[in-house]
């Protein structure tokens, strides 16, 4: 099954890490039922059965892939997915493809409607992965990356290496667990919900070795001072996960991280870094604000991909989810 997914996987260069064979072992890692098919070698998706106490539900991050234009593929393709996500009783299936935000694009999912008897598709209320995010252009050279940052963010990079700050590569379970600790003090003083221990270390023993890097900042008296978390696969990398200590406000570790990863990525024949979640265009009192002014300082592509959709089975229940997450989205300032 994986040559087959693989081959279809290169069918999409805009296909990311969400919907690969190593996002679903770390699903089946973590205890999730997945539901992986493909159609005739052109398209694909992969769906996690997700129980929450609102009820079950399939996820299809990063996808289905599928030539959108071709729309009794896209017909197939959709019934599938609905046919086996009534087959576990989900309420709802919720699905986010890697298509820019556009008319046309937006016009391709709701044309589902007309193609399918029945569907019930509407705009998620909650965000799936990340929906607003920065794209790196890696084939560029280092001084060409550098000339594209912003001014204060190339200076906070000359400054880190001025001051000596020293970022290692450690992906041992160790190093893991130490992440998670300081992410959970992070998480407390920024207001996020982080991972569980078992979820990063499912995403370590997916990923590893060549697929993740777990990168640590420290200053010249080896204090930890900001952790970043990088998954890879076929010619895209993500900056996952993040986490820093009160050291961070008075040195640039974040900087140096970033720009480090930036190198290996680039000495690892990468394409693209994917900057992982920043706010929506012209919102400015989101909870993403201040990440976004760090992660635009690097320059790059400002990307916007389309909204989360729910396909609703269950309306009477998915009702109540709709609630609970709008509540939510709201409380979060998302």
């Amino acid at each position: 099954m994986n040559d087959t997914w693989t081959k279809i996987f290169k069918k999409y260069p805009e296909a990311n890490f969400l919907q690969s064979p190593l996002w679903a072992e770390t699903n089946r890692i973590i205890g999730h039922k997945l539901v992986v098919r493909t159609f005739e070698g052109r398209a694909l998706f992969f769906g996690i059965i997700k129980d929450a106490r609102r009820g079950r539900y399939m996820e299809v991050p990063g996808g289905p892939l599928v030539n959108w234009q071709d729309r009794k593929l896209v017909k197939k393709v959709f019934e599938s997915i609905i046919d086996e996500a009534k087959k576990e009783k989900c309420v709802f299936i919720r699905f986010r493809p890697q298509l820019y935000k556009t008319s046309r694009n937006e016009n391709y999912i709701f044309a589902l409607k007309r193609e399918i008897k029945g569907i019930d598709l509407r705009d998620a209320p909650m965000h799936l992965h990340a929906q607003n995010t920065i794209l790196l252009d890696l084939n560029k050279s280092e001084e060409e990356l550098l000339m594209s940052m912003r001014r204060q963010t190339r200076y906070e990079v000359r400054r880190s290496e001025k001051l000596g700050l020293k970022v290692i590569e450690d992906s041992s379970e160790k190093a893991f667990k130490e992440f998670h600790s300081v992410q959970v003090e992070t998480a407390k003083r920024q207001n996020f919900i982080p991972p569980s221990e078992k979820e990063l270390l499912a995403e370590r023993e997916a990923f590893s070795p060549s697929n993740i890097k777990l990168y640590k900042v420290t200053d010249d008296e080896n204090k930890p001072i900001a952790y970043g978390l990088i998954l890879i696969y076929d010619k895209e990398a993500e900056y996952f996960e993040a986490a820093s200590t009160e050291l961070n406000r008075k040195l640039p570790g974040a900087y140096a991280l970033l720009w480090k990863a930036i190198k290996d990525l680039k000495s690892m024949g990468v394409a693209r870094f994917n900057l992982w979640g920043i706010a929506p265009p012209g919102v400015e009192h989101h909870r993403y604000s201040g990440v976004t002014t760090f992660k635009t300082g690097f320059g790059g592509e400002v990307i916007e991909l389309i909204p989360a959709k729910d396909i609703i089975l269950n309306k009477l229940k998915y009702k109540i989810d709709e609630i609970v997450e709008t509540a939510r989205k709201k409380k979060r300032n998302l």
